[in-house]
């Protein structure tokens, strides 16, 4: 997979209308629906300084589907979704707490947190993770 910002390397990419190839999701993540998902890599930031932070695109067609996060935050560029949160490593009180997020929002999720994304508008999302 080509990285479409690497390292050491000044440029641009439009987040809204570079292609990212969607996928099936894996069947056993799928709820409903039949969503397809994507990822473009942007690349890493920090290197130099010790810590690598992943940088890129992702989008998520409509539909239903679980996963269990990574650290990161992330701006959503475009579409809507609802993201529950099924079980919130050390806090428990957060399970069933339902995020609603749409363009323009910045998120984050905490890394091992088992989410139910329900997709009702494709969404797109600048992502930073560790």
């Amino acid at each position: 997979m080509s990285i479409a910002m690497p390292e050491g390397v000044n440029g641009v990419v439009n987040a809204l209308t570079e292609s990212v190839e969607l996928h099936d999701v894996e069947v056993a993540s799928v709820v409903s629906g039949s969503p397809r998902q994507g990822v473009l890599e942007l690349g890493t930031i920090g290197a130099r300084a010790g810590a690598t932070t992943e940088v890129g695109i992702w989008e998520l067609s409509a539909g239903e589907v679980t996963d269990t996060e990574i650290d990161e935050i992330f701006v959503v560029i475009s579409g809507a979704a609802t993201i529950e949160l099924l079980e919130v490593p050390g806090h428990p009180a957060e399970t069933g707490r339902v995020l609603t997020v749409a363009a323009g929002d910045v998120v984050r999720l905490v890394a091992g947190t088992r989410t139910k994304w329900t997709v009702t508008e494709r969404i797109r999302k600048i992502y930073f993770a560790v």
